[in-house]
C-alpha cells in the first residue's frame, strides 16, 4: 500500500539520502528534470537542500509517496511562490517515480494529492512542463491535463541530446 504525505523542511533533510537517490535513479534512467550526467549525490543533496528550504519559507509543497515498507517511492512538487498577480496559479514539478516502482500508480496518487494540496491553497490554475514525447505527455493527458504547445530545441536530455518541451495547463475547480 502506498501512502501520500507532505513533507516539512527538517522531513525533507532527514530523508536527504532517499530522496537524493530517487533524482540520481530517475536522472540515471532518463528523466528530463533539470539535471545532466553524472548526477552525483552532491547535486542531488544540494537540490534537495535548496528544497528544503523553499518549504521552509511557504514557497512550495513537496509530497512524496511511501511504500508498504515505508521508503520513498515517488515524489512530487507544488511550487506556490508566483509573482503578485497570479495568486491563483501553482507550478507542478519534479515528478519522480523510482524506475523500480512505476506503473504501480503511484504518479496518479501523487498528482492527485497534489491537486487537493492547491485546491486546499486557493490555487485554480496548474501548469507544467515535460519533454517532448515522454512518457509524461501521455500519463498527463489521460490525467486530464491540456497540451498548450511545444517549444523546439528548448532543454538537453541528461546524456546532452537536445529536447523540445510540451507545456500544459489544468484548471482545479476550487469551490
Amino acid at each position: 500500500m502506498t501512502t501520500i504525505t507532505a513533507l516539512s523542511a527538517p522531513q525533507i533533510l532527514a530523508q536527504l539520502n532517499a530522496l537524493s537517490q530517487l533524482l540520481i535513479d530517475c536522472v540515471n534512467d532518463g528523466a528530463s528534470v533539470s539535471f545532466m550526467l553524472p548526477m552525483t549525490p552532491a547535486k542531488a543533496q544540494a537540490f534537495w537542500s535548496g528544497v528544503a528550504d523553499s518549504v521552509a519559507r511557504a514557497e512550495r509543497i513537496v509530497l512524496v509517496a511511501l511504500d508498504g515498507n515505508q521508503q520513498i517511492a515517488g515524489t512530487v512538487q507544488l511550487i506556490l511562490d508566483q509573482p503578485e498577480n497570479q495568486p491563483h496559479r501553482a507550478d507542478v514539478a519534479k515528478l519522480l517515480v523510482s524506475p523500480g516502482a512505476r506503473r504501480q500508480g503511484i504518479a496518479q496518487q501523487l498528482m492527485a494529492e497534489l491537486e487537493c494540496q492547491a485546491a486546499c491553497q486557493n490555487r485554480s490554475v496548474l501548469v507544467l512542463d515535460t519533454a517532448t514525447g515522454s512518457g509524461a505527455e501521455t500519463f498527463y493527458q489521460q490525467a486530464g491535463w491540456q497540451r498548450v504547445g511545444e517549444i523546439p530545441h528548448y532543454a538537453l536530455m541528461p546524456d546532452g541530446v537536445i529536447c523540445s518541451t510540451t507545456y500544459y495547463y489544468k484548471h482545479l475547480n476550487t469551490k
